[in-house]
């Protein structure tokens, strides 16, 4: 099969197309012709090797844990799914070695769920990691409930664009942090939006006098210590960004495949509650520039890979 991957830790010229070997299907997994590939900003940390000290890395290593795509083979113990089901997962092991920048990737059952029927391939790879992260935060972890005040950092981003739809989903008043030029964006997913950087505590507290019931972290450093002084006396705090989020009583969250709440996602997604805005395709071969792009940290929604997709002869 053609694929990415990098035989060593470094920059994005590490990352090579070329052919290797096709996936071996595990008796509860599936082999999943890829359609759709989102970049996330783990990917580009593990290629830089900075999760070296949790996931080993066995090389050469394939990139990328969001697909969509279609089941071509399930193993032999696998019920959930056949042959042509439509999935989106969230790919992870803990390892690094199989990922989902390539045109097969063999995905674990637990890892995914049905593709929801309303969005492209593309929209639908952007949802898997993001939309757990979100999902998994607000729900489980601040248990945000119905006219309460989250404060939302990088609201126009991957996660913090879902973030913001399942906040107002749940009935709550968003604010959430942006640039200016996305604060159009923010406002279309139906969030408040203030400015992140110097002034940032001043401006949320004219917004909020009485202080936010939920923070949702995803910068970390100076923002982390800011949001926990923007916390009414009652508030949460999570981050998925910053460790030291636990000194300010808060939780560190790291998202985890879970099939039951990525159904739960497809659902949301169907009813119109939930939607994902993919700000640029690249095609397998440049999925360097893909992850550069992501390393700059000023995307709208998702970078999708997209996988060459040969429509079968009719007849």
């Amino acid at each position: 099969m053609k694929a990415i991957s990098y035989a060593r830790y470094g920059g994005p010229e590490v990352l090579e197309y070329g052919e290797l070997p096709d996936p071996k299907i595990g008796p509860d997994a599936v082999l999943v012709k890829v359609r759709a590939a989102a970049v996330n900003p783990v990917d580009w940390k593990c290629r830089e090797g900075h999760l070296d000290g949790m996931l080993d890395a066995v090389f050469p290593v394939v990139p990328g844990w969001d697909v969509s795509g279609v089941v071509v083979q399930p193993g032999v113990s696998v019920t959930e799914f056949t042959s042509g089901d439509e999935v989106i997962g969230y790919v992870r092991e803990d390892f690094l070695s199989r990922g989902t920048f390539a045109e097969y990737v063999a995905a674990p059952v637990r890892t995914l769920a049905r593709k929801p029927r309303n969005p492209s391939f593309e929209e639908a790879a952007g949802l898997p990691l993001a939309g757990l992260t979100a999902y998994q935060v607000l729900i489980k972890a601040l248990q945000v409930k119905r006219g309460e005040t989250v404060l939302v950092h990088a609201a126009a981003g991957g996660v913090g664009s879902i973030a913001v739809q399942l906040a107002r989903h749940l009935g709550a008043r968003v604010i959430g942090t942006a640039s200016e030029r996305n604060h159009e964006f923010v406002r279309g997913l139906g969030g408040e939006p203030v400015q992140y950087g110097q002034g940032l505590g001043e401006r949320v507290r004219g917004l909020v006098p009485e202080g936010v019931d939920a923070v949702f972290d995803t910068v970390g450093g100076e923002t982390l210590k800011v949001s926990a002084n923007l916390l009414a006396p009652e508030g949460r705090l999570a981050s998925i960004a910053d460790g030291d989020v636990v000194d300010y009583g808060g939780r560190y969250c790291w998202v985890r495949p879970d099939a039951e709440d990525l159904l739960r996602l497809t659902e949301l997604v169907e009813e119109g509650a939930v939607s994902v805005h993919v700000s640029e395709t690249f095609p397998l071969e440049r999925a360097a520039d893909a992850h550069r792009l992501s390393q700059e940290g000023r995307t709208r929604g998702k970078i999708v890979v997209t996988v060459e997709w040969e429509v079968e002869p009719a007849g």
